[in-house]
């Protein structure tokens, strides 16, 4: 394997970072258990791997990525009125708790309710970022060439079980081989 040296599509990057939103902390990776991501491939924000483009190991970045880079903007549209006898269990729910919602073809999307009321509960799709300014305070920890089995997954070996890859080749609970 060549030596890696700068961020380019195809590399799998090692990553601490510290994000905040509106002053308050939101995620953290530490070098202790760093955040990796195949580069190119959509595994993180557009703004923030626009702005680890070209960067090497230890370099240290602080990037404002905006909610059109980062989770989109807010989309009142994302909000949906559901009637409550269509909602199991609508007795026990309340504003800001998460809930999954099954469309007709079958796909399940997670949502945060934002009120509740005697026939209807109303539901948030948007991204719980979504319209917020992302503040990144990033190191660079390492570098690698991606296996050829990452590049066609889409994501660093690191990540399998979390893209829901269903690779017959894990043996144990957690993902790993």
């Amino acid at each position: 394997m060549t030596q890696v040296d700068t961020i380019m599509d195809g590399i799998v990057v090692s990553l601490a970072y510290l994000l905040t939103v509106d002053g308050e902390e939101v995620d953290r990776a530490t070098a202790e258990s760093p955040l990796e991501y195949l580069h190119g491939a959509d595994n993180i924000v557009p703004g923030l791997e626009q702005a680890l483009e070209g960067r090497r190991v230890g370099e240290r970045i602080s990037v404002a990525v905006p909610p059109e880079q980062g989770y989109g903007t807010y989309d009142e549209e994302e909000i949906d009125e559901y009637d409550r006898d269509e909602i199991p269990d609508a007795d026990q729910l309340e504003p800001g708790t998460l809930i999954e919602v099954e469309d007709e073809n079958g796909f399940i999307y997670e949502g945060v309710i934002t009120e509740v009321t005697d026939s209807l509960v109303l539901v948030d799709f948007n991204h719980p970022l979504a319209g917020k300014t992302l503040h990144f305070d990033v190191e660079i920890l390492s570098l690698r060439e991606a296996e050829p089995e990452e590049l066609d997954h889409g994501h660093p070996h690191a990540l399998d079980g979390f893209y829901g890859d269903d690779d017959d080749d894990y043996d144990d609970e957690d993902g790993r081989a």
